[in-house]
């Protein structure tokens, strides 16, 4: 609206290729394979990835039968890290595993059958965050979404055809705000690994008028600028240029900076950590207040204390776009933040998680939290 403050805000994404989104893939195939055979699996897998070398560690107690080497091989292959000259390659990498079963300590506080609420407990203390805007159709900020968007192009092209692209990818989208509302994309920054043969100007080319107009859509104009590659290479990519942890892009995952993030990461994390199941709650209850019109942007905290159910404390904020007392009004009456009935509502025991790994764990149609 005329006189409401002028912004511009940005976020960033990473395609699947990216060091640290290898990490968190592995994790939750591995989380995925455990889920698939048993269902009460408790894991929290952390990966790190640099040149030929993987190495799996954490805690994971399941009745599951896995090779963990040959799910991470295979995590690698579906990136698309295939070529044998390259140091990281699905079939050359050198895998270390450093796995322990979860400490009794965290379980019997966390199991309905030791608890001494007599129901499942919070895996871990901490607090969570969702959050929705009604500025897209997703219920998303605009800038985070636009980068996704991009990233995932630029995989898709890759695997349908354009032979120079390599996995490894980052993008960057500036949008500008009048108010609550984006009125243009004002900058997008594009950098892409590709192979040696590659030219500069048609990388650019490439990226101005073949995958921003795609991926952009209406948001797509003449005015835009445009950076891509600007150091001018991206040859050496992936984990071969740079070491991957698992849960290093957790704005990445969440929402690019425009909503709040309680610090703990979501792969490689069964249901029972709260770092995961919480924070999909809240995103969950955030879209409910945004779909029943009590506001037009909501963001939903929840804390827990290990070993117990109940959360120690939930808190809606409207900033100011619409009833704040009645969508308080609506979380308290109709959610339960309870660990064990946040996994039923949702059904987070089935293997989906490697659905959620990259470009974003919100915003994507399909995900239980998202319908």
């Amino acid at each position: 609206m005329a006189g409401e403050l002028r912004y511009v805000f940005s976020s960033e994404s990473v395609s699947e290729g990216h060091p640290d989104k290898v990490c968190d893939f592995i994790a939750d195939s591995i989380l995925d394979a455990c889920l698939e055979q048993d269902p009460r699996s408790r894991v929290a897998c952390e990966v790190l990835c640099k040149n030929n070398v993987v190495v799996l560690a954490g805690e994971i107690t399941t009745k599951a039968t896995l090779d963990y080497v040959q799910i991470a091989r295979e995590a690698i292959r579906t990136i698309g890290y295939t070529d044998p000259s390259e140091a990281f390659n699905a079939d050359g990498v050198f895998v270390n595993m450093c796995l322990t079963s979860q400490s009794p300590d965290i379980a019997q506080g966390v199991d309905k059958e030791t608890s001494k609420a007599g129901e499942q407990g919070a895996g871990d203390q901490g607090s969570m965050f969702g959050y929705a805007s009604d500025e897209t159709p997703e219920l998303m900020p605009l800038p985070i979404l636009l980068a996704h968007r991009l990233t995932r192009g630029i995989a898709e092209d890759r695997k349908n055809g354009v032979e120079w692209l390599r996995p490894d990818a980052k993008s960057q989208v500036s949008v500008e705000y009048e108010g609550n509302t984006p009125i243009a994309v004002k900058h997008v920054l594009i950098s892409t690994q590709h192979s040696a043969k590659a030219k500069q100007k048609a990388i650019r080319d490439y990226v101005i008028n073949e995958l921003a107009p795609r991926a952009l859509g209406k948001w797509y104009h003449a005015g835009i600028k445009f950076d891509v590659n600007p150091t001018g290479k991206f040859v050496v990519g992936g984990p071969t240029g740079d070491c991957g942890v698992t849960g290093r892009k957790i704005i990445v995952d969440s929402y690019g900076g425009a909503g709040r993030h309680g610090g703990g990461a979501f792969s490689g994390k069964d249901p029972s950590k709260v770092d995961r199941s919480g924070a999909y709650f809240c995103r969950y209850v955030a879209r409910q207040i945004v779909k029943k019109g009590y506001a037009k942007k909501a963001e939903v905290q929840v804390a827990y204390a290990i070993g117990l159910a109940q959360p120690t404390s939930v808190k809606v904020d409207t900033f100011g776009t619409g009833d704040a007392a009645r969508a308080e009004q609506f979380v308290r009456e109709k959610f339960d933040f309870r660990p064990g009935a946040i996994i039923k509502t949702l059904g987070l025991l089935k293997p989906i998680y490697k659905s959620t790994t990259n470009y974003g764990h919100f915003g994507k149609p399909g995900l239980p939290w998202e319908k």
